[in-house]
């Protein structure tokens, strides 16, 4: 597992090759496995491989222009009326995605939606509107999933810092 820690990174730049479809349910299935608050599995996801609906949600913040280019994406939604931790819970859930992405040879990046936009806040319905998101539930993040266009340089052992690390008290 710290193999997969280490390769991950966000990538933005993605290869004209199709994720398969085999690859893709490891990834969700990996999402569904994201430990949630209460255990209520509050999750939806939207996966959007429509390359002018991938250009559309590409607008969604000035951070999100890379996503278009990505073979596809995923929506992590959450429903708050089963569970009470909504931008914990779908962080969790797309730090499983990162992880099995590069376990699949893929990578993927987070892109803000909850929150975000030009005036802040505008991107959720923006995207809610495009994917045809029920009414009540939030929309934490895109995730663009694909081929890294460039080979991922793993983060090193140097970047370990044991002076960040408090026993007992800070």
């Amino acid at each position: 597992m710290l193999d997969c820690i280490k390769q991950r990174r966000s990538i933005r730049a993605f290869l004209k090759k199709e994720v398969a479809e085999e690859k893709l349910k490891e990834v969700l299935l990996s999402a569904m496995y994201a430990p949630t608050s209460w255990g209520t599995k509050a999750w939806e996801f939207v996966i959007v491989r429509d390359r002018a609906r991938k250009e559309a949600l590409s607008k969604a913040t000035a951070h999100a222009r890379f996503v278009k280019d990505a073979p596809l994406v995923i929506a992590i939604c959450y429903d708050p009326s089963v569970g009470r931790r909504f931008k914990e819970d779908s962080s969790i859930c797309a730090e499983h995605i990162h992880l099995e992405a590069v376990n699949q040879g893929l990578a993927s990046c987070f892109v803000q939606v909850a929150d975000a936009g030009d005036p802040p806040g505008s991107a959720e319905p923006y995207v809610k509107k495009l994917l045809n998101i029920p009414d009540g539930l939030r929309v934490q993040c895109m995730m663009p999933l694909g081929y890294a266009k460039r080979e991922l340089k793993g983060h090193k052992e140097s970047e370990f810092e044991p002076a960040k690390i408090h026993y007992e008290t800070f």
